[in-house]
């Protein structure tokens, strides 16, 4: 097929958006054929998750229009978008914890009301499972809240490229592996090439740029509310596509500090079942192995064990990073200032009375040294994409005096010239004798960390130091329990 004999599936002509004095977009244009899958990359704040709302109709342009199949579609929202196929796997997952997976189903579903839904419901989305994610493991009948948050990302993914008789023709995907280990995401990459073999169309979002390069047909770059790229993706290499981001990639990203950590006092030890688990004073210790096989135990273990029951200790030994934003880390009422400020209230308190220019104060600093985006710190946290709202939670750990940083994945959604930067900032703080202790579902990060421990079903099965630390001996540890 060539361009002049196809029409768009959904095309977007001129938007801009505002909110307020930040123009989220200014004037996009961008069409998405039939039988391509492009790639939509940029720095948090760029406007991927604002056009990605104009398409899928959760949001309407101030100025410009939205066309579906050569027409001008009036009135463009979400059902005009269901309607036409277009379905949305949100980084910010939207399923309803207290309900099961066919619940949630018949809710993406409206078709499936009447007698017999539930059987319905069940088959459509164990179709889509067992397809997207063979041997899921995923029980239909549980309750989203009881899974993990991996988990629920594969059911939002699978139940978006379900069928229940209006068949998914674009599906937006935004960040879909953030949660994912190495083999599932490459089980979603294989649905999604095979997708768009078969004349489907896909936008994917994601700060991984290597599974852009090689699962996109067209990357377009946005920065600043604009696109200021658009290429084959042969064209781009990772390097030029951080270019074009406006980043410069750093020789040393992937340096490994050689310091002889063997005499530092220790700072963290867990006992259980596998090996016992150890972190010494200034080192950065990485979780590895598959999701969901016991990474995200050991640091809520961690964290238990080294914090007072239920008085906040004046100095804690531990603070926290959580992964699951929305869950665990964000309070959504509450401005960024006292997002970021709640955890080292002590710090900018006199005699018990909160100091509100010493808050400020802090406020200023993180955003100035970890660039939130936001003109000011008292807007809402839900104001912030969620790669911003991630920076403040690292924020938030970071200023507080806890000798000892626990971080569950903290780097989903989070684009790649921020990770340098914080990456660095890790590196500074265990050179001054912070301990990090960081479970990451990216093969990158877990590399960058002094020593490493393997997981496999809820046990430390191996563990790695030095040049050791590589993908193929995490890999095998992973997978056979041993090192290679």
């Amino acid at each position: 097929m060539t361009g002049d004999r196809r029409k768009a599936v959904i095309e977007v002509d001129g938007a801009k958006v505002s909110f307020g004095a930040v123009k989220a977009l200014d004037g996009v244009t961008l069409s998405i054929m039939p039988g391509e899958c492009v790639g939509l990359v940029g720095h948090n704040g760029a406007g991927k998750s604002t056009i990605v709302s104009v398409i899928n109709g959760g949001l309407t342009p101030h100025q410009g229009t939205v066309s579906g199949d050569g027409e001008v579609v009036a009135n463009y929202g979400i059902n005009a978008a269901r309607t036409r196929g277009v379905r949305c796997v949100f980084q910010e997952l939207s399923l309803c914890p207290n309900l099961s997976i066919i619940e949630n189903t018949r809710i993406m579903h409206r078709t499936l009301g009447g007698f017999g839904w539930r059987k319905r419901a069940r088959q459509i989305i164990e179709k889509s499972l067992d397809t997207v994610f063979p041997n899921h493991g995923i029980a239909s009948d549980k309750t989203v809240g009881d899974l993990s948050i991996a988990e629920r990302q594969m059911v939002e993914i699978a139940m978006a490229f379900s069928d229940a008789g209006i068949a998914p023709r674009l599906v937006i995907l935004d960040e879909p592996t953030s949660s994912l280990d190495a083999s599932l995401a490459e089980q979603m990459l294989d649905h999604v090439r095979r997708f768009v073999a078969g004349g489907g169309a896909v936008v994917f979002i994601s700060h991984i740029l290597h599974e852009v390069l090689t699962t996109a047909s067209r990357i377009v770059v946005m920065k600043d509310g604009r696109i200021v790229a658009e290429r084959p993706a042969a064209a781009f290499s990772e390097h030029s596509l951080v270019e074009a981001m406006g980043s410069v990639v750093k020789g040393d990203a992937h340096r490994r500090r050689s310091r002889d950590l063997a005499d530092a006092p220790l700072a963290l030890e867990q006992s259980g079942r596998g090996m016992p688990f150890r972190a010494s004073r200034g080192e950065i210790v990485g979780l590895a192995g598959l999701a969901g096989h016991g990474q995200t135990g050991m640091l809520m273990a961690l964290h238990a064990a080294n914090s007072g029951d239920w008085l906040p200790r004046r100095d804690p030994l531990v603070t926290f990073v959580a992964g699951d934003r929305r869950l665990n880390g964000v309070f959504e009422l509450w401005s960024i200032l006292k997002n970021l400020s709640i955890a080292s209230l002590d710090g900018v308190a006199s005699r018990g009375v909160l100091d509100a220019g010493a808050e400020a104060g802090r406020g200023a600093e993180w955003k100035r040294r970890i660039e939130i985006r936001t003109q000011d710190m008292e807007n809402r946290i839900l104001s912030l994409s969620g790669g911003n709202q991630q920076k403040v939670l690292f924020a938030r750990a970071l200023s507080t005096r806890a000798p000892v940083v626990l971080m569950d994945d903290p780097m989903r959604g989070v684009d790649v010239g921020t990770k340098q930067e914080v990456y660095e900032i890790v590196r500074q703080e265990a050179e001054a004798g912070r301990t990090f202790v960081w479970y990451s579902t990216e093969m990158e990060e877990v590399c960058l960390c002094d020593r490493v421990y393997v997981f496999r079903e809820g046990a430390v099965v191996a563990e790695l130091t030095g040049e050791a630390i590589t993908e193929g001996n995490i890999l095998a540890a992973s997978f056979a329990g041993t090192a290679a």
